[in-house]
């Protein structure tokens, strides 16, 4: 004899149901085998509710229930088949859904987020890339992220922390100098579209930050990593200061103050000038400088010293020059 299920109180019930309803929702067609396993409940218990579900709904204008204000299902597939397809949604279809353009942007912003090594297993983000793309009040606009020349060394980087064991490659630090490091990976970060690898460095025995485009030659070795994230204590700032950087004064848009916080010391003298906060940042070459600058055109100007000026004018002019030559019909910079 079948045991019968265990009545279940009015508050329960309606939990139960404020659970199921979404989730069939989501599903699109599912089985009553299979929604009673997904509840842990016996499928005399589904079948009730689900019948439940069909004479509930929201009284129109004349409250009173019409066509339309109900739930309602393929009952046919659910007499022959066991099958559960909801075919009209009550209030619930009304709520504030993502346009199209929004869920395909959360959906390039997944894809960018796969490749952290955090997220080596996929299944969780490809999930809710697929409800994010059923759940759109329009079908999204298909999207990718372009690969890029650091997507073989994140997937190095990625399959190692997979494995547990610890990576090396030959660095060239931004004072162009070769070094063969061997780093246990902690974490990925990226600013603007620049990625870095922050990772206990066996060689300096701290932990370093390396930017991936200049990681040459990565390979996994047989060593296992020492030390995890949770080992270590992470800086709050992606960059740390040293005693052989170079100060650089700069004036910067003060909206654009909190995108180069990670430069600046902690004894930074900040002053407004003409509309503009006047401070100091710190890099550890020149050359850095540079793309700081390019990466925000129109709002950092150098300042201090003439040796930075120059460089940066300099590196500005070669590229305007090369652009000019290879557009001959571009106007001339002035």
């Amino acid at each position: 004899m079948a045991e019968r299920p265990k009545p279940q109180h009015a508050t329960d019930k309606l939990a139960f149901l404020l659970s199921l309803v979404p989730w069939l929702i989501d599903q699109g067609s599912v089985t009553v085998t299979e929604a009673a396993d997904q509840f842990g409940v016996t499928e005399a218990q589904i079948r009730d509710a689900v019948r439940l579900i069909a004479v509930s709904g929201i009284p129109g204008e004349t409250s009173a229930y019409q066509h339309g204000d109900l739930f309602d299902i393929a009952w046919d597939r659910f007499d022959d088949h066991d099958e559960i397809v909801l075919t009209n949604m009550v209030a619930i279809d009304d709520s504030p859904r993502f346009s199209g353009r929004e869920a395909a942007a959360f959906i390039a912003g997944l894809q960018y987020l796969s490749a952290l090594p955090e997220n080596a297993d996929r299944s969780a983000i490809d999930s809710l890339m697929a409800k994010l793309a059923r759940g759109a009040s329009a079908t999204p606009s298909q999207v990718a992220v372009e690969a890029t020349d650091s997507d073989a060394t994140l997937a190095v980087v990625r399959e190692s922390v997979a494995a547990g064991l610890q990576v090396e490659f030959d660095y060239l630090s931004s004072k162009g100098l070769h070094q063969h490091r061997r780093v246990d990976p902690l974490r990925i970060e990226s600013i603007d579209a620049d990625w870095y690898l922050r990772g206990w460095c066996h060689l300096r025995e701290a932990v370093r930050t390396f930017r991936i485009d200049r990681i040459v030659d990565p390979r996994i070795t047989d060593l296992p990593i020492t030390r995890h994230a949770a080992d270590v204590t992470l800086p709050d700032t992606l960059f740390e200061g040293s005693t052989d950087d170079l100060l650089v004064t700069i004036d910067v848009a003060p909206s654009a103050v909190p995108l180069i916080a990670d430069y600046m010391p902690d004894d930074a003298n900040s002053t407004s000038v003409d509309g503009v906060v006047r401070t100091t940042i710190h890099v550890s070459h020149y050359h850095g400088l540079k793309r700081l600058v390019a990466s925000l055109p129109g709002v950092v100007t150098v300042v201090d010293p003439p040796e930075a000026r120059r460089v940066v004018a300099d590196w500005a002019r070669a590229a305007t020059a090369r652009y000019e030559s290879t557009n001959p019909t571009a106007p001339s910079a002035t």
